[in-house]
């Protein structure tokens, strides 16, 4: 790596040694720090990395040679700073946790294997909002173990915030069974075709997910965190009057066939997405229903 011309090389080092009183450990911000943290967008990219670099204990190099503590010195302080914040991140989880857990008696302990293994993927979140969900994530797992799988722990991990956002939007605008056991999203119907609809241009509609600000980029997004399988499904052929129930966030919703051979089509959340949207509190959006309703009436009756 080409080192910064030397003036350049000064001012980072006289910088530094002005802060050297600065904790480098993960400790909670001031409200200084944190207004700093909002404005991070109008810093220099220099800056960004410097104060990165002093965060992770990697600043050692910007000081004149003469000033830098022995290279074994500097990697044992990345190292135990690196673990402190490991530890701090873990407890932060675990206290969030507690708040989700009732102190009721359960009838299974939970698989201390699994408490290991959930250490080891949650203690480098940092982040307060992805935290708490991973917090949710132990407490719905201490309260009903197997809850959560390893395999969706590890899913979870490489997650984003933004792409955990996707994930609750998808599951405000989905529909469940009355055990939240298989989770679609409706995509739109169409009636089987035959010689006497074949022309009828009203035979299939498509629901319009950018209603609820989910386009098909977002579908993507979700099947490669395989939260979402990628292509459509379709429910049964129905007969006339013949209907499917779901739920909508906890509220009753049937779909009644208003001719013979009507079909629905949605994708469906994989096991992994299946799990996680228990993360999701319910939030149902009643326009979003509506419009539902409006956009496949030519096939289906909708009640709830």
């Amino acid at each position: 790596m080409t080192p910064p011309p030397a003036d350049q090389k000064k001012v980072l080092a006289n910088t530094l040694e002005k802060n050297s009183s600065i904790v480098v450990e993960n400790e909670p911000l001031t409200t200084e720090e944190n207004s700093t943290s909002k404005n991070s967008a109008n810093n220099s990219a220099q800056k960004q990395l410097f104060g990165l670099a002093r965060k992770f204990s990697l600043d050692g190099a910007f000081l004149p040679e003469e000033k830098q503590a022995p290279i074994e010195d500097r990697s044992f302080r990345r190292i135990k700073s690196h673990e402190l914040r490991q530890q701090q991140n873990i407890e932060a989880i675990t206290l969030r946790a507690i708040k989700y857990c009732s102190d009721s008696t359960i009838a299974d302990r939970a698989d201390q294997d699994w408490f290991s293994s959930f250490i080891t993927l949650a203690e480098g979140i940092s982040n307060k909002t992805m935290q708490d969900l991973w917090a949710k994530i132990l407490a719905g797992e201490v309260s009903q173990p197997g809850s959560f799988s390893l395999k969706t722990l590890k899913a979870f991990r490489t997650m984003s915030i933004g792409e955990a956002k996707l994930l609750a939007k998808a599951c405000s605008i989905s529909m469940t069974d009355s055990r939240k056991k298989n989770i679609r999203i409706i995509t739109g119907a169409y009636q089987t075709p035959k010689l006497l609809n074949f022309f009828n241009k009203q035979r299939q509609q498509r629901l319009d997910l950018n209603l609820a600000s989910l386009s098909y980029a977002d579908i993507l997004t979700l099947a490669d965190n395989h939260l979402l399988f990628e292509q459509e499904t379709e429910s049964h052929s129905l007969d006339k009057n013949d209907q499917i129930q779901f739920y909508y966030n906890g509220k009753s919703v049937n779909f009644i066939a208003k001719k013979a051979d009507c079909i629905l089509t949605f994708y469906k959340f994989t096991a992994i997405g299946t799990e996680l949207a228990r993360l999701i509190a319910d939030n149902a959006d009643l326009n979003f229903l509506t419009a539902v309703k409006a956009q496949l009436a030519e096939n289906f009756t909708i009640e709830y």
